[in-house]
């Protein structure tokens, strides 16, 4: 099964000197057995501001190994089914976060996150978080 991988993830990865952490580790082993989901906006987030144009060009060849898994309509409105329901109860996210909990509901991915918003979004949505390996 594949685990859709968010940005804070992905970005501490691809770092010149990547750190040693957990989910860097877990990233690694995903992608060797082919199991690591990028969508779309997670791409554009990763490429966004990088002032170099080689480093962009860079990055971008390197990403296009990963194909984007496909975002409908759907979960456009799911996305903003998760926003309304998590602000009922005190939780805010971005409009990414709550894109990527629609994807990954509709795909059945776990998400791969450093980002402890996505534990919170857990507590009111049908979400599923993967935890690296030890």
């Amino acid at each position: 099964m594949k685990v859709l991988v968010d940005t804070s993830v992905w970005s501490l990865a691809l770092r010149r000197r990547a750190p040693a952490h957990p989910a860097v580790d877990e990233l690694r082993r995903l992608v060797a057995h082919g199991r690591a989901a990028i969508v779309g906006p997670i791409r554009q987030e990763l490429l966004s501001g990088i002032r170099d144009r080689a480093v962009f060009e860079r990055l971008r060849d390197h990403l296009r190994a990963f194909p984007d898994e496909a975002i409908t309509a759907v979960d456009f409105e799911r996305a903003a089914e998760c926003f309304n329901l998590c602000r009922t109860k005190g939780i805010r996210g971005s409009n990414t976060d709550f894109l990527l909990c629609a994807v990954a509901e509709r795909y059945r991915f776990p998400i791969l996150s450093t980002d402890d918003d996505f534990v919170k979004f857990g507590r009111v949505l049908p979400l599923r978080l993967h935890a690296p390996q030890a």
